[in-house]
């Protein structure tokens, strides 16, 4: 029998279970510490910060078989007793130490930013730069002190450790790259060293890309490919967003903005809860209900990208006892009437500001719901009262981020919660207009 060790092995990891699949599977036994992905042998190894952590996972799945989106995955002692092979990054050289640090934040809850990593790492030196993008590993960032010891120094203190209670978990290696360039100050990247850059790209993009083919740095420099598509107004945003790529099941060629939307609830649909919904993918232009059709309306959005965004994401949703139906209309615009709503200027379009962020955020209507702009002083009681009307509760936690309170409240199933979004959004909470979005957390 294998003698217990802090790394457990785990077996039969398919390429649909990600590193947080497998975080959360292990992180009610303790903190880890370090987790490496083996995708070519279908495996992974995880490190549990101490030897009794891991034998209490082990003896639970012992009793429990633990599976992760329908895949029964196996798990082991690691004949290693340590874990020094690290995820052979091309920015990561692992143990040896350089001012240069290469993060991955795990189980990420919550949304990281420049302005957040800064107020972590700076404690420990002075931080010159950050760069932050996505990868296949997850949310990563390259921080760039001053001096070698102040990377030593933040290595030691964070790594293992949590930015959030109880989530956005901290790996950091060391990079092997000499010196970081920063073009553009915004919440992806900062030279604190220089105040004086552009927060965005003017026409093309010269930033190296640290990312792989998926990170937001990862753009073609010349040319048309600077972004990704340059019919659109918002194609900078888009390419931020997406890393120049784009969500599965997206062309990012529609040039249609009219959605026709079918099979809605004629005595519960009106156009706010309309517009609270499909704002979800993009600004609103006008929102028409048929008369002579009660079950159908018209939605024109911004552009062609925010209409394909919602016909895909919303095409099926339950809402109200029925299935949408969401489709592209022929018709180019909805004219002005007196049946037409007009929410061109609405404060309460969400891609006026934020525009790349809003579309990261974008997905399909699930369980979970995320509220901010909350009372400083609203409690998970209040919240649940709030919203039980729409369906039960599973579980709900109130937090505060950047000095403001933000929650997530979990429904059974996808129809409750998106009948919470479109009926409270927007609406008033002990004098205060909350935001609610969907979250694509499966638990909180």
């Amino acid at each position: 029998m294998t003698e217990p060790s802090k790394v457990i092995h785990v077996r039969n990891v398919g390429h649909e279970i990600s590193e947080n699949d497998l975080l959360q599977l292990f992180q009610p036994f303790g903190v880890i510490t370090k987790l490496v992905m083996l995708r070519a042998k279908n495996q992974a190894l995880l490190q549990m910060q101490d030897i009794p952590s891991a034998i209490n996972a082990l003896q639970f799945y012992t009793n429990v078989q633990p599976s992760i989106r329908g895949r029964n995955v196996y798990v082991q002692f690691s004949s290693h007793q340590e874990l020094t092979t690290v995820d052979q990054n091309a920015q990561g050289r692992g143990d040896e130490p350089n001012r240069i640090l290469l993060v991955t934040i795990h189980h990420m809850l919550y949304p990281i930013t420049v302005e957040v990593l800064h107020q972590v790492f700076s404690p420990y030196g002075f931080v010159e730069k950050i760069v932050t993008f996505q990868k296949s590993a997850g949310f990563q960032a390259l921080i760039q002190y001053q001096s070698r010891q102040s990377a030593i120094s933040a290595r030691t203190s964070l790594q293992g450790r949590n930015i959030y209670d109880g989530c956005c978990q901290l790996d950091i290696q060391f990079s092997n790259l000499d010196e970081l360039q920063v073009n553009y100050n915004n919440e992806r990247s900062r030279d604190f060293t220089n105040p004086n850059l552009p927060s965005e790209q003017k026409s093309r993009s010269s930033q190296p890309g640290y990312g792989d083919a998926g990170s937001m740095y990862a753009l073609q420099a010349g040319g048309a490919r600077a972004v990704a598509f340059p019919q659109m107004a918002n194609a900078a945003a888009i390419a931020a967003a997406f890393g120049g790529g784009l969500p599965p099941g997206i062309s990012g060629t529609n040039d249609r903005c009219t959605v026709l939307v079918s099979n809605l609830n004629p005595e519960k649909i009106d156009e706010d809860k309309l517009f609270n919904l499909f704002s979800l993918y993009g600004n609103i232009l006008r929102i028409k209900l048929l008369r002579n059709k009660p079950d159908h309306a018209l939605v024109e959005m911004g552009d062609g990208f925010q209409a394909e965004l919602a016909v895909h994401f919303l095409k099926g949703a339950a809402l109200f006892g029925k299935r949408l139906e969401v489709n592209f209309s022929k018709h180019p615009s909805i004219t002005q009437g007196t049946d037409t709503h007009d929410y061109m200027n609405s404060n309460l379009n969400r891609f006026n500001r934020n525009a790349a962020k809003n579309y990261r955020y974008c997905c399909s209507p699930t369980k979970m719901i995320h509220l901010s702009s909350l009372p400083q002083d609203v409690t998970e009681e209040e919240i649940a009262k709030h919203l039980e009307e729409h369906g039960p509760i599973v579980n709900t936690k109130v937090f505060e981020m950047n000095g403001k309170k933000q929650a997530l409240v979990l429904f059974e199933n996808e129809e409750q919660a998106t009948e919470a979004l479109v009926c409270k959004h927007a609406g008033s909470l002990a004098g205060s207009v909350i935001r609610i979005s969907f979250s694509q957390l499966q638990e909180i």
